[in-house]
């Protein structure tokens, strides 16, 4: 399948959730969410693989059901559709997503286990790559991309108060993203050269956290 663009329902359908986050909803409208939302994600998915993922990782469209187990929060649907291309989470990714707002691209390190924590601190703490990713980060901030994660309200254990790269050690995750309002890009083809440019300008900050976050070497419970 080609991407076309996202279908015209793919706003309405998520606004409807938004209102009505139920099985019944859900079952009312699946069709709309398969044709408008999730076959376009997929073929999205599919064109730009064969530019991001060799040497990378793999691509996925994640499930629409949420991780309930541990939440206050009952809702059984996500309220948005997203789709990665990583090799295991921490170590870079390059996302999209898209919603009742609009679109999202990102790129960058979205999970960290103790030992990625170990290795992105490291790494940020030397002269060449903490700067390295400085230069990196300045250079999105400057074409308009948010810089975000979560972040220590404290320095991190083991590192002095007047540390030159302090705000970025205290960074436990770390990702730049650009977002868009709903617009009629978003239903053409030129969606897709959307998402490549994004995906493009966050390359080398995928690369720096494969290289120096990597995936986590815990065994996962």
């Amino acid at each position: 399948m080609r991407f076309e663009g996202f279908g015209d329902g793919v706003v309405e359908f998520y606004e409807g959730l938004l209102a009505d986050n139920s099985k019944a909803y859900w079952a009312d409208n699946q069709r709309l969410y398969s044709e408008h939302v999730r076959a376009p994600m997929e073929a999205l998915l599919a064109e730009l693989e064969p530019e991001f993922a060799p040497g990378f990782g793999k691509g996925k469209v994640f499930r629409p059901f949420r991780d309930v187990r541990f939440s206050r929060d009952k809702s059984p649907y996500k309220t948005h559709c997203g789709a990665v291309i990583e090799q295991g989470r921490g170590g870079g990714a390059y996302y999209v997503e898209v919603g009742p707002e609009g679109m999202m691209v990102a790129g960058g390190c979205y999970h960290t286990e103790s030992d990625q924590l170990a290795r992105f601190r490291a790494a940020v703490d030397t002269e060449i790559h903490g700067e390295e990713l400085r230069r990196l980060l300045d250079a999105l901030a400057e074409q308009g991309w948010e810089i975000a994660g979560t972040t220590l309200q404290t320095r991190p254990r083991g590192f002095a108060p007047d540390h030159p790269k302090l705000d970025l050690l205290r960074h436990k995750t770390l990702y730049a993203a650009r977002t868009w309002e709903p617009d009629d890009v978003l239903h053409e083809r030129d969606c897709l050269q959307r998402v490549r440019e994004s995906w493009e300008a966050v390359r080398e900050l995928n690369q720096w956290c494969a290289d120096h976050i990597g995936t986590t070497e815990k065994k996962r419970r």
